[in-house]
């Protein structure tokens, strides 16, 4: 009897389907993908070594970021949706209030919101680059500094990702970068960054694809050398975004240091 079609009509009829259920052989679609392992070098958050340099980092204050986004963490929806998850994940951090209904009474940023520059189609066909994110994001609201990777603005990304790590009430930092150039697969991709470590000079990378990879530890330098990976659809680098809540006196106009775009 397939369990699909029949309908219990008592206890014991529940108890035969659930019987029925169990012993009935699973399809694996051998073509479908369960995750994948963390290249070396890249530490689990859930790992004990992963726990450990949590619990340090906390410890030492550059965790406070950490706490408003993992709340609001979010699995983005499509493969191509990083760049709309990550910007999910930063906006109901920040505590924005859309301007639009998501459903039924209420007003929360998803990623069906999130199309004034492009549209969800578009995004699931090619993604997003670094400039139509800060597009979406500037379409919020929210205060946006755009920051493109060089060997010129090294100390720009370290006081970011200080200032990220060390505020409750802060900025939020997504990362955009080749995974290729991090041992992952894939290649172009963004993740809010949820804290840092100092003793070992890591981040902890908030992966919204978590279908694929875990959060994760990854160091510094590393991270910013993916930064500088060229976007094949831009030719320039890739970089980061720094997320604000509006600040009720500003003009709306974007801010940055070197590297920084207007």
């Amino acid at each position: 009897m397939p369990c699909d079609t029949f309908t219990p009509t008592s206890k014991v009829g529940e108890v035969a389907l659930m019987n029925a259920c169990m012993s009935a052989p699973v399809s694996l679609d051998d073509r479908a993908v369960y995750m994948r392992p963390l290249p070396d070098g890249l530490e689990p958050l859930a790992s004990g070594r992963g726990r450990t340099l949590f619990t340090e980092a906390l410890l030492a204050g550059t965790m406070e970021g950490y706490f408003r986004l993992a709340q609001q963490f979010h699995t983005q929806a499509d493969p191509a949706f990083c760049g709309l998850g990550s910007l999910v994940c930063a906006l109901n951090a920040l505590g924005i209030q859309p301007m639009r209904r998501w459903k039924g009474i209420w007003r929360w940023f998803s990623e069906e919101l999130l199309d004034c520059c492009k549209s969800l189609e578009d995004v699931r066909r090619v993604g997003l680059t670094l400039d139509e994110v800060a597009c979406l994001a500037r379409c919020s609201a929210v205060s946006v500094t755009v920051q493109r990777a060089s060997p010129a603005n090294g100390d720009v990304i370290r006081t970011h990702l200080h200032e990220a790590a060390t505020r409750s009430d802060g900025p939020v930092l997504v990362a955009n970068y080749s995974r290729r150039a991090v041992g992952q697969t894939g290649d172009g991709h963004f993740s809010p960054i949820g804290g840092f470590h100092a003793g070992t000079d890591q981040v902890l990378v908030l992966d919204t694809a978590r279908f694929k990879y875990p959060p994760h530890w990854m160091p510094v330098d590393l991270l910013f050398r993916a930064m500088q990976e060229r976007d094949p659809v831009t030719a320039q680098p890739r970089g980061w975004l720094l997320l604000r809540s509006p600040d009720p006196t500003a003009t709306g106009e974007i801010s940055g240091g070197p590297g920084s775009l207007s």
